[in-house]
């Protein structure tokens, strides 16, 4: 068995958790970790540490939490001296600088959530599910310029389900990529792994995620409405407006039936609301701006829409 690889390992989410403790298990020497600064969250606004550098500290890995890495001395200066045999990317969160993309002789490996060139960029597991797709992936790569641009190196197919939100989807895919990464390393090691170009005309992308990606389209169908509800949870989720206040929808049932788009109906603890080419959704849990999350008979109790009344207004 050929020796173990030095690794430096730059991840930040919880995507990135299984990947990093899967290296270790396996025996790969993990000498420095990688992640964001520690951000503020909560009422109270006080610093939490990143997923990734919850682990590495549980795990007894050094950690490093530059702001930028770019023109980054001390960074750069820390990496060199570590002088690891490959570079571990995987949700990091920054772009990574040719000189770092230079200095391991295996060179940066990035385990990213789709079947590239599908879906490249910072959202592919939410955009997979928002556009309908049934089977996605993940893929481990090269490192070059681009944005996820580089040689593959493997793809492993993951079927999508029909009740899988961004939540469900991704925590499946890290396991799956995590083994991959495991895999990709020792074929890297035995010569077995040969990188292949990607085919750019195949290309789609996956942009990072804005509030207004959440507002409900009511000419949209309630297959696709919904599809949008399950990728962009927990954000931006699938909102709209009831009385000209915000209204998160949660979850929502597609219907065999047309109603006109927008507007509300009310069957006894169902509430129903129309949808684009004739098709019509139930919400089944909302939570107007302010207030809890409600079942669709709670709130019908506790706000009486009217006949004709409609959403997004």
């Amino acid at each position: 068995m050929p020796p173990s690889l030095n690794l430096a390992f730059c991840g930040t989410p919880n995507f990135a958790v299984p990947p990093l403790e899967y290296l270790v298990d396996a025996g790969f020497n993990v000498r420095l970790v990688v992640t964001q600064p520690d951000r503020p969250k909560g009422r109270g606004l006080a610093l939490v540490p990143s997923p990734v550098k919850q682990a590495a500290v549980r795990m007894n890995i050094p950690v490093m939490q530059p702001e930028s890495i770019k023109k980054n001395e001390e960074f750069r200066s820390t990496l060199a001296d570590l002088s690891p045999d490959a570079i571990i990317v995987v949700g990091y969160g920054r772009i990574i600088p040719q000189w770092m993309i230079d200095l391991p002789p295996r060179g940066n490996l990035n385990l990213h959530a789709s079947l590239l060139p599908k879906y490249r960029g910072a959202a592919p597991i939410q955009w997979a599910i928002a556009r309908g797709e049934t089977v996605t992936g993940v893929t481990t790569m090269k490192i070059d310029a681009g944005l996820d641009t580089g040689d593959i190196l493997l793809q492993e197919e993951v079927l999508i389900a029909s009740d899988d939100t961004s939540d469900t989807l991704a925590s499946r895919l890290a396991e799956v990529g995590a083994k991959l990464l495991v895999t990709t390393l020792r074929g890297l090691q035995s010569g077995s792994i040969h990188p292949r170009k990607q085919d750019d005309s195949l290309a789609t992308l996956a942009p990072i995620l804005k509030k207004e990606d959440g507002l409900i389209d009511f000419s949209r169908s309630a297959a696709e409405i919904l599809n949008r509800l399950r990728g962009f949870q927990p954000w931006p989720g699938a909102h709209s407006k009831f009385r000209r206040k915000n209204m998160q929808v949660w979850q929502g049932e597609e219907l065999d039936r047309s109603l006109p788009q927008s507007e509300l109906r009310v069957e006894g603890d169902h509430l129903l609301v129309g949808c684009g080419q004739g098709t019509a959704l139930e919400l089944i849990e909302v939570q107007l701006e302010g207030k809890r999350r409600t079942t669709a008979g709670e709130f019908i109790r506790g706000y009486r829409p009217e006949p004709g009344e409609r959403l997004g207004l």
